[in-house]
């Protein structure tokens, strides 16, 4: 059984960072065509902030966060991260990971961690 759980959110001043992590058991990362990383900030829809491809290697972005977000994986450790600089409180959400095998909708998801950006 996949699983994917998140960490690594908390609190944080705005132009402060934080790096969440996306570990997956029950099968390894490089099984997955693409590992992805959503937000869903309170009265919005959820919206795609970047993902990384798995095999080939290669990321993509959200306008609204790139340069200030890094995606990157570790496959001993079966984990991806997403680090975020330079955050502004329009980045408040709920940050969730999710994972796809093949091309199309995203399969797994996590619970998602909670991220706080104050002014």
């Amino acid at each position: 059984q996949v699983q994917l759980v998140e960490s690594g959110g908390g609190l944080v001043q705005a132009g402060g960072s934080l790096r969440l992590s996306c570990t997956a058991s029950g099968r390894t990362y490089s099984d997955y065509y693409t590992v992805g990383w959503f937000r869903q900030a309170p009265g919005k829809a959820r919206e795609f902030v970047g993902s990384i491809f798995m095999r080939r290697g290669g990321t993509n972005y959200a306008d609204s966060v790139k340069g200030r977000f890094t995606i990157s994986s570790d496959n001993a450790k079966n984990t991806v991260y997403l680090q975020m600089n330079s955050l502004k409180p329009a980045d408040s959400a709920v940050y969730y990971c999710a994972a796809r095998l093949v091309p199309g909708q995203f399969e797994f998801w996590g619970q998602g961690t909670q991220v706080t950006v104050s002014s």
